[in-house]
């Protein structure tokens, strides 16, 4: 029976949301599958991905295909490099220890990576929200020095003013 790691979609019309499966790949797309190994929603900045590596390499070491989306998911929560460092022990390249050593350093890295990236977008948020705050509170200056009564004038203070008047407008 061929084995396909792929998505099934869920969610409603607009919103999609994936589970990551193993399927049987003559199965429909959101029919049976065979097991659940995670999640992805691309609804969120950045997507959100819940992965179960270990039964991901799992199927992958029984001659599990993934898809093309799949594959890119599965690359980069790390599971096709636990598979290609879980070859390298069988093959004696590496020990255990090592392979788990090089996983656990590219773990942190990625995770820095992803982090830096939330720190990033938040702060543009935050400088959006200050710049529309800024100009918010300027269209309401503006508004309220237009809606402004005009001072009353006496007749004493009248030609005084009239003069300005022209100064400002030569």
């Amino acid at each position: 029976m061929p084995v396909k790691i792929r998505l099934q979609r869920h969610g409603k019309k607009g919103k999609p949301f994936y589970w990551v499966v193993a399927a049987d790949s003559r199965s429909k797309r959101d029919g049976k599958f065979l097991e659940k190994l995670g999640i992805y929603n691309p609804n969120t900045n950045p997507a959100t991905i819940e992965l179960d590596v270990d039964s991901s390499v799992k199927w992958l070491q029984n001659g599990a295909q993934p898809t093309d989306t799949a594959k890119a998911l599965l690359s980069y929560k790390g599971a096709l490099l636990k598979n290609h460092l879980a070859g390298g022990v069988r093959k004696g390249a590496l020990t255990e220890e090592q392979a788990e050593a090089k996983f656990t350093a590219w773990l942190e890295e990625k995770e820095n990576k992803v982090s830096a990236k939330v720190e990033g977008l938040s702060k543009a948020d935050q400088e959006a929200r200050a710049k529309a705050l800024e100009a918010e509170k300027a269209v309401n200056e503006a508004r309220i020095k237009a809606n402004a009564p005009a001072p009353e004038v006496t007749e004493e203070e009248a030609p005084a003013v009239e003069a300005e008047a022209k100064n400002e407008e030569e």
